[in-house]
């Protein structure tokens, strides 16, 4: 049964931001956001609020909201609607060049949507703004010029039109390069508009260390997920994040390490209260309270998985986690179904 995503009540006491800033005002380049969620939302709110011209793309309700009434953008300093242009697939604009795609879907819709947009976009060059470290692969099937995005950002998308971004000071880390590694003028660009738009952003030679050592953080999404914001559940991802180490380095990949993360971000990127707008959980737990029917597990803990399998290294904790998100994803479960106790039980030895 399709259950409907919780209400927001939003009480924010900052009055309405006016929007006085014109899309299109800097330079030629355009920015068009394959997926409006929390992600692809708040960065493209930011760039249009700093005057680039920008274009959502969404679906369903979410891009009937867009398009009515405008992005509602809520954060720790104020609120405010922004009329940026969304549209739900390529044929419903000229793409041009100049144009940039940045990929903020789940890691599960990606090859979709790269789909279709390939065929309209020869030639213009990809930012998987994404959890997970198979999206630059899958857009690289199709697209010569890809690029990776570390995304660092606490924000929340569960009712249309609604993006709620919680980073205070700054609202994300993005430091983006080129895929597999190196960095251009592009990257150079794109990471100066970033950091003028209230993100922490540079480009970074060897951003696959970084997006590893983001998988590595991610593997108790699915704990959060399944049994909900337990502290219990602390050492369950703990082992997950144990298995995720032992399979990287077995497969001789490097990754970032959490102080080196913390030490990069330092305070520029804290979790800001919003009165009234509490951040129940993060992207998993946010897929199974919009009753999605999918969820990134397979992209997450399947990764470690993967890895494991093959070489030879044993995965238990992430092969549960992979199986029982899928599940509690497919049959719609509420967030927070599962005990702890009753997930480590099912952990195989």
């Amino acid at each position: 049964m399709t259950r409907n995503p919780p209400k927001l009540a939003f009480h924010v006491t900052v009055a309405e931001l006016s929007v006085t800033v014109k899309p299109g005002r800097i330079g030629r380049m355009r920015y068009i956001i394959i997926g409006a969620g929390g992600i692809g939302g708040t960065i493209g709110a930011r760039l249009f609020q700093s005057g680039h011209d920008v274009i959502l793309t969404a679906r369903g309700s979410h891009l009937t909201a867009l398009r009515s009434t405008g992005l509602r953008f809520i954060t720790p300093n104020g609120s405010g609607t922004l009329p940026i242009t969304a549209v739900g697939d390529p044929s419903d604009l000229e793409l041009r060049e100049g144009d940039v795609l940045i990929v903020a879907t789940k890691t599960q819709d990606t090859a979709s949507a790269l789909q279709t947009w390939a065929p309209h976009a020869d030639g213009l060059p990809v930012v998987c703004a994404q959890n997970a470290v198979e999206n630059e692969r899958i857009a690289l099937r199709l697209f010569s010029d890809v690029y990776g995005m570390l995304v660092w950002m606490p924000a929340l998308h569960l009712e249309p039109g609604t993006i709620v971004a919680y980073g205070a000071p700054k609202s994300g880390m993005l430091p983006l390069g080129r895929y597999p590694q190196g960095v251009d003028k592009l990257a150079e660009t794109i990471a100066a508009d970033l950091d003028r738009s209230g993100f922490a952003s540079w480009a970074d030679p060897a951003i696959m260390r970084w997006k590893y050592g983001k998988l590595l953080g991610n593997l108790g999404n699915a704990v959060e997920a399944l049994a909900g914001p337990d502290p219990a559940g602390q050492d369950l991802a703990r082992r997950a994040r144990d298995e995720g180490v032992a399979v990287l380095a077995a497969a001789g990949i490097d990754v970032t390490t959490p102080h080196e993360e913390r030490e990069r971000r330092g305070d520029l990127v804290e979790h800001g209260e919003i009165e009234g707008v509490p951040r129940p959980g993060g992207s998993s737990w946010q897929s199974l309270a919009k009753g999605s029917g999918t969820i990134e597990a397979d992209y997450l803990n399947g990764e470690v998985v993967l890895l494991g399998r093959l070489h030879g290294v044993a995965t238990p904790v992430n092969a549960m986690l992979q199986r029982e998100a899928n599940q509690a994803a497919r049959e719609r479960r509420a967030p927070g179904s599962v005990g702890v106790a009753a997930l480590t039980e099912l952990v195989q030895s």
